[in-house]
């Protein structure tokens, strides 16, 4: 990548109404940054989402000034810039509707660990909830998971702490830019994990942790995790809108129940009982739910052979030969199917071991 992209990439986030999502649209239609630039003012207006007011923003775009500011300050600081197309961005991301189109990145941790969690919480937490944060984390330790969450007071913090304690790498995405640290008292704590983990967010510098910038933050520690764990929360806060997140990015998400008396545990709760979340009991629940215990040696079933496939299982599996495995919200999409018929073409394939579920609710056919 030579720097006239990486200019045009973070100058893609200056310019005023384009967000992530239309920034995801002009990127799939023309490729690049710098080619979104060169393009003529009714092509960009015809993309969906822009229109000829954002198309007219993007071709009268002029500060490329900040942009260049922002990439000697990320030169100076070892920051990483990562885009929308590069191979190290966090490829769990791609799989929303609105991923960050630029991320700035300082750490030595993997983007696309093999097994991410987000661990989330309520800022007040009890002494049950940093016990039982504590005792999960140290019972991930086997399994190399990657633990995520927002470097807040509270759960977040616990369990960047107990994930250092236990040697797991811990990545803290931020609501502000890299060139201060919120809140103020984790300075000690956010420099230990730069050296096992890392700290991510998608603002520019001199961003302040502005109260309508946390929700982006909570986009991402969703989004970048196969599934999120919410310790104990409110029925209102943060966590909740974490959870609905995930929820809503076809993510695992579990809840621990606490007592149906304790305000801290109301947000759990709701979330068990409205289905979007599992009843959390311990790490071996997670990990059978997850796909990530270790299993002793089985016999695999064979497919079944001559299996008479209707139509919809026919979709499903022709769209599944196109790559090694694909998310539910893809399949839908692809198959034209109504969400129910998808749901049962793909049950009775998995009842016939054509294909198997992995976590994430992501599918694969079986070789």
């Amino acid at each position: 990548m030579n720097g006239n992209d990486v200019l045009h990439q973070i100058a893609l986030t200056l310019i005023e109404d384009i967000g992530a999502v239309q920034a995801k649209n002009l990127i799939e239609h023309f490729g690049d940054a710098p080619a979104v630039f060169k393009a003529k003012k009714k092509e960009l207006s015809l993309i969906e989402g822009i229109g000829e007011v954002r198309a007219s923003k993007i071709k009268s775009f002029e500060n490329f000034i900040e942009a260049e500011d922002e990439i000697k300050f990320c030169e100076k600081h070892h920051i990483d810039i990562v885009f929308l197309t590069d191979n190290n961005y966090p490829r769990r991301l791609l799989n929303c509707y609105d991923p960050p189109t630029v991320l700035y990145y300082r750490g030595n941790a993997d983007l696309n660990h093999p097994k991410i969690i987000s661990v989330i919480g309520t800022r007040n937490n009890t002494a049950y909830g940093k016990q039982l944060t504590e005792k999960l984390i140290e019972e991930m330790t086997a399994s190399n998971i990657l633990i995520a969450s927002g470097l807040a007071f509270g759960i977040d913090a616990i369990a960047h702490k107990a994930a250092l304690h236990n040697g797991l790498p811990t990545i803290g995405v931020l609501a502000h830019g890299l060139d201060t640290i919120y809140p103020s008292q984790h300075k000690v704590l956010a420099k230990e994990m730069l050296l096992h983990g890392g700290l991510i967010t998608e603002f520019k510098r001199k961003t302040k942790a502005d109260k309508h910038n946390f929700p982006k933050r909570n986009r991402i520690v969703a989004g970048m995790s196969d599934a999120t764990i919410v310790i104990e929360t409110a029925a209102k806060g943060g966590s909740m809108i974490t959870a609905e997140l995930a929820y809503n990015y076809n993510r695992d998400v579990f809840a621990v129940p606490g007592k149906t008396t304790d305000e801290k545990s109301s947000g759990c709760l709701k979330l068990i009982q409205q289905n979007k979340a599992m009843l959390f009991t311990d790490a071996k629940q997670l990990m059978e739910c997850m796909g990530w215990e270790e299993k002793k040696k089985q016999i695999k079933k064979q497919r079944e052979l001559f299996i008479e496939l209707n139509s919809d299982e026919k979709i499903i599996v022709e769209i599944l030969k196109e790559k090694e495995k694909m998310p539910i919200d893809e399949l839908y999409l692809k198959s034209n199917l109504s969400s129910s018929a998808v749901a049962a073409a793909l049950l009775n394939l998995e009842m016939h071991n054509v294909l198997e579920g992995l976590p994430g609710k992501m599918y694969r056919l079986i070789p």
